[in-house]
């Protein structure tokens, strides 16, 4: 419908027959989806917001209507041809259900206080994961009196009951996003689809966490960001961590980033292990949902496990422990 919808003459019609990358390697129907959705949730096209969840699925024909009167005029198409910009950039705090169970196994395993380090963070939201308030598989962790509730549904055993203490934590983005800033804010938001309030109203709590705590970031590549900043500590455990993140560096910076903690977890010992703990897109037997894993060091070599699989929002969470 949106190929078609859009006003062929409309400044924002030209930018997308123009398009000078590839439409989905760059995300292009995402991005535009994504305005509609800003412009709607801002207020600035009633008519449009009038189809929208709750509503029923509109008819094809009422739909065109309303959007080349959207193109027709002037200000919207420039604004809606200026969000084009910048590409999608999310931070699904959902993940946090499958990250949140793994950091419960490595303090069961280690007994020590984390400090955490996040590759490709977007805005930070998942480095306050331990005031977020949980319930996995019956197991409680985090802050209870909490307003971002994450309740995976759950299928397997449950994961260690441990004590988490949160000691440092960091996070690197190509292009770190400011949750403060309530444009960029609005944009995030933009991204999760009306009919998901779920979604949107974790977020919006997130959001607001991060506005009370706010996380640190550095923008900066991964690699370059480990390389230099990356050390162990006594008496804690040092975590690098992603979530749906590593497909998108570049193959070098990946093998920098698997490099660097291999040869920093060489130099782990039990009072100071490291550990690296992943939810990505990278088992070839089940590529069509998340592995959890986690590797860690701390004197005899890598000790890897692959904990479970996870919804790639984190609705469920397959536990296998």
């Amino acid at each position: 419908m949106l190929a078609t919808g859009v006003d062929p003459a409309s400044l924002t019609g030209q930018r997308l027959a123009a398009w000078p990358g590839e439409p989905m390697t760059d995300a292009l129907p995402m991005r535009l989806t994504g305005a509609l959705h800003w412009l709607v949730r801002g207020g600035g096209a009633p008519a449009l917001a009038a189809l929208y969840p709750p509503a029923a699925m509109p008819d094809e024909a009422v739909l065109a209507d309303v959007l080349a009167d959207l193109f027709a005029d002037p200000g919207i198409d420039a604004a809606i041809s200026a969000f084009l910009d910048s590409p999608p950039q999310t931070n699904e705090v959902g993940r946090t259900g499958a990250l949140m169970p793994a950091l419960l196994t490595l303090v069961a395993a280690t007994g020590q206080p984390l400090a955490l380090n996040e590759l490709g963070a977007s805005a930070g939201l998942n480095l306050n994961l331990d005031r977020f308030a949980f319930d996995l598989g019956g197991v409680t962790a985090g802050d209870p009196a909490s307003t971002v509730r994450i309740a995976p549904h759950w299928k397997g055993p449950p994961p260690p009951a441990a004590a988490l203490q949160v000691v440092a934590r960091a996070g690197v983005d190509i292009a770190p996003l400011d949750a403060s800033d309530a444009a960029v804010a609005e944009r995030l938001m933009a991204f999760i689809w009306a009919d998901q309030p779920d979604r949107l109203t974790r977020t919006e709590a997130a959001i607001a966490l991060a506005r009370a705590f706010p996380p640190p970031l550095a923008k900066g590549d991964a690699a370059d960001w480990l390389e230099r900043s990356l050390s162990l500590a006594d008496g804690v455990t040092t975590v690098v961590y992603h979530s749906i993140a590593f497909q998108y560096f570049p193959p070098n910076v990946q093998a920098r980033v698997m490099g660097h903690l291999e040869k920093l977890g060489a130099t782990a010992t039990p009072q100071r292990p490291l550990a690296w703990l992943r939810m990505e897109m990278d088992d070839p037997a089940n590529p069509a949902m998340p592995a959890i894993r986690l590797s860690l060091w701390r004197g005899a070599g890598e000790e890897a496990q692959l904990l479970g699989h996870a919804h790639a929002h984190g609705r469920f969470v397959e536990w296998a422990g």
